[in-house]
């Protein structure tokens, strides 16, 4: 399975590299696709540093939601299996190894382990939301799709600010296909670095499960309040709660506005 790894970067020069170092080392064959939002410092010069270095690495410069980022790469990628991860992430060693071994079972979406390290690590649990018997909540940092079924359903929808990987997932499972989950397919992802970023992300998470209900209706219905509130009692917790929240009642008075 030769595998597209399409990455959206903006401004990750403290981390571009050791992203890039994780991915070179995959089990071939693939090629590293990175989408630059017209970054400002430096990450360019890093990726374009690599790409002299590793012929499979390829630079593109497009300004846009990451959902429009990912669907230029996917444009521009060659393989059958398209793998998405984010600047700021690091994968293991064996992550494209073990998301082919779970599409070997017929699977038409794998996703892997999100482990969150940094200053907010272990705070907040993700929240699951079953739909039709899957678990749609799983990020796009570690997630891959066939590439007939990524244009099957048009990819992602680049009004969404955030949640476009859940509604990717569910116009997916509504599309009959098969969700797999390799806890091997190991994702390390870089958390808020302050308190301020903390609370930004916190609004945008928010005002994306509004537009998830405008676009979807009744998804509310799929989640357990108990599951909500148990992974938010922690005083970072109520926080996150709480802008989440505000992020959510704007959404609403906008009208759900989508880019």
């Amino acid at each position: 399975m030769f595998v597209s790894i399409v990455v959206t970067v903006k401004n990750e020069a403290k981390s571009i590299a050791e992203l890039l170092d994780s991915l070179v080392v995959q089990e071939k064959p693939f090629e590293i696709i990175i989408i630059d939002a017209n970054s400002s410092d430096g990450t360019q010069e890093i990726v374009k540093d690599y790409a002299k270095r590793y012929e499979q690495i390829k630079l593109f410069v497009h300004e846009g939601s990451r959902g429009e980022g990912r669907n230029f790469g996917v444009n521009k990628a060659k393989g059958d299996i398209i793998a998405f991860t984010d600047g700021g992430c690091k994968a293991d060693k064996n992550w494209l190894k073990e998301l082919r071994k779970k599409f070997a079972e017929s699977f038409d979406v794998v996703a892997g382990k999100t482990i969150d390290v940094g200053p907010f690590q272990n705070i907040i649990k993700r929240v699951e939301m079953r739909y039709k018997g899957y678990d749609v909540t799983y990020p796009s940092c570690n997630l891959a799709y066939k590439r007939e079924l990524f244009k099957k359903i048009g990819g992602f929808d680049t009004r969404f600010i955030t949640a476009e990987d859940i509604d990717l997932n569910l116009r997916a499972v509504d599309a009959d296909a098969k969700i797999g989950y390799n806890e091997n397919a190991i994702i390390y992802r870089q958390t808020a670095e302050n308190i301020i970023s903390f609370i930004r992300q916190s609004f945008w998470y928010g005002y994306g499960r509004k537009q998830l209900s405008i676009k979807h209706k009744n998804l509310w219905k799929t989640y357990s309040a108990n599951q909500i509130f148990s992974g938010h009692m922690s005083l970072l917790g109520i926080i996150r709660l709480m802008f989440g929240l505000i992020g959510y009642v704007i959404c609403s008075i906008s009208g759900g506005k989508m880019r």
